[in-house]
């Protein structure tokens, strides 16, 4: 599911995951699919070309590479195609349950405004934000921020009227007083 929303939203990709992993429930089963098939199930995710490509690629290399299972090391995720850091987080997090900062726009945007981190994009806030939060939390930076920022603190015209931690927040503070 994480490598087809990448620049989509959860409430498309959600659905379609669901429907196509009822039809096609192994490794070997989607890696046999023609890729043609792929493109036309994913088209409402976006990018469906490059994410049909690389979810073909990615059931071969899990196939032959790693005997059908998901690699549990940040390292050998994202030797993956397709898969960047924020995917390869959200997988050890989630998954495997094992200490990572999945760090998108919104955990980005959010971390930047309240004032903890100073950082020009997600990978230096993953850093920052390591180094900040203590490891039991990590887990609960990425599903509390991207709510949050999908739902109050947007990227234009952020909602801090509605917001619960304006009054720690540096950008609200500064926006509303």
């Amino acid at each position: 599911m994480t490598l087809l929303s990448a620049r989509a939203k959860d409430s498309t990709v959600i659905p379609i995951v669901k429907e196509f992993f009822r039809k096609h429930p192994t490794i070997e089963n989607i890696a046999n699919l023609e890729i043609k098939y792929l493109e036309k199930a994913f088209f409402k995710c976006g990018f469906y070309k490059i994410k049909s490509k690389h979810v073909k690629e990615l059931c071969h290399i899990l196939k032959d590479k790693f005997n059908g299972k998901v690699p549990d090391t940040l390292e050998e995720l994202t030797s993956l195609p397709g898969v960047g850091r924020k995917t390869a987080n959200c997988i050890l997090a989630y998954h495997f349950k094992k200490p990572a900062i999945a760090v998108d726009i919104h955990v980005h945007r959010i971390a930047n405004r309240i004032g903890w981190i100073s950082t020009k994009n997600e990978k230096e806030s993953e850093f920052a934000l390591m180094d900040l939060v203590p490891k039991n939390e990590w887990i609960n930076v990425n599903r509390l921020f991207v709510g949050h920022g999908q739902s109050i603190c947007a990227p234009r015209k952020p909602q801090c009227e509605l917001c619960n931690i304006r009054k720690h927040c540096k950008y609200g503070r500064e926006l509303h007083g």
